[in-house]
């Protein structure tokens, strides 16, 4: 198939961005891999860094693989106000976005032909590095993809297949001197650009299954999960609105959450509702315990009983962060 044709296919699909490359190994990003596990950069995460020698070789995911197609869904949507105890998710969460891109995949695979695999979303790949090496996007000083027409606001997916595609060529671009996301991340987890230190990420803590650390818990602010902050800033990202023509906020998308709600709501719905998100053993005391930092940020004597209910709970991590968000709300009151 060449480029042109699998460009065409993925618009008869939906796909915002497509690319090819041969499946061949991620030498680089492998040698990435190991020396910032080895200086700890990584904290607790694993996903596709716990098994590089696997998440780096396409090549070994598909008896007889050749081509490595890259693909991009925009998942931008235009934000709304909060409203009095609420959270904020990230962007990416509103919706499942991943699953969309799953099923196009699919449908993109079986019209290829041949034999595929599909991966969104997974352990075993490095969906960014097929990204890059097919053209789809380059990256930025953030970490992320950044693709010329939606920037980072794009979830990423990749199809092994044993059918020979066109690759396309990288992109010839970059970030150049701007360090707008380095300067703005509120925790300085971005000071070596290009490297992300997930001791000190925001988005890293909210998913972590461990107490987070008192100084970063003011910077949360009203998110509840992930962060937004170094997206928000980032130059390519500004306009993908108009170009959406006025996309409007789609009705199944959740852009805020009740605090109230994730603190008193039963914990298996809880997670159930939100299994778009990553909680980590499917425990949602660790989504309870960002919501109380939250209510300590922004909440207002309404979501005080139900922080108060936490003071004294059997688990020390809640009792000790509700006791540190009702002293913070008793503050403003």
């Amino acid at each position: 198939m060449t480029a042109a044709e699998l460009t065409r296919l993925a618009a008869d699909l939906g796909l915002d961005a497509v690319g090819a490359a041969p499946a061949a190994s991620y030498d680089d990003t492998e040698r990435h891999i190991v020396d910032r596990r080895s200086r700890g950069l990584f904290a607790g995460m694993r996903f596709t860094m716990a098994r590089p020698e696997i998440s780096c070789h396409p090549e070994r995911l598909l008896h007889g693989a050749r081509s490595v197609i890259s693909a991009a869904l925009c998942y931008y949507e235009p934000g709304s106000d909060l409203r009095e105890d609420e959270g904020r998710l990230p962007r990416y969460t509103w919706r499942d976005g991943y699953a969309d891109l799953r099923v196009r995949l699919e449908e993109l695979g079986r019209r290829l032909g041949g034999s595929y695999r599909v991966l969104v979303d997974s352990n075993d790949h490095v969906d960014r590095e097929a990204a890059v090496r097919a053209g789809v996007g380059f990256y930025g000083k953030n970490t992320m993809v950044i693709t010329p027409s939606h920037g980072s606001w794009v979830v990423l997916g990749t199809l092994v297949s044993d059918v020979e595609v066109d690759s396309t060529e990288p992109l010839e671009l970059d970030c150049g001197s701007c360090r707008l996301c380095v300067d703005a991340c509120p925790t300085a987890a971005l000071d070596e650009p290009g490297v992300l230190d997930a001791t000190r990420c925001l988005s890293y803590w909210t998913q972590a299954p461990e107490q987070i650390p008192e100084e970063y818990r003011e910077e949360l602010d009203e998110m509840v999960y992930g962060c937004d902050v170094c997206q928000d800033v980032c130059p390519w990202n500004h306009g993908v609105e108009r170009r959406l023509d006025g996309a409007q906020l789609s009705a199944d998308a959740a852009p805020a959450i009740s605090l109230r709600d994730w603190l008193e709501r039963d914990g298996a719905e809880l997670v159930a509702e939100f299994d778009r998100l990553y909680v980590p053993k499917n425990d949602p005391r660790w989504l309870r315990r960002n919501a109380l930092i939250a209510a300590g940020n922004v909440g207002t004597d309404e979501i005080a009983p139900a922080v108060d209910a936490y003071a004294s709970d059997d688990d020390p991590v809640l009792a000790e962060v509700a006791r540190w968000a009702r002293d913070r709300i008793r503050a403003r009151s």
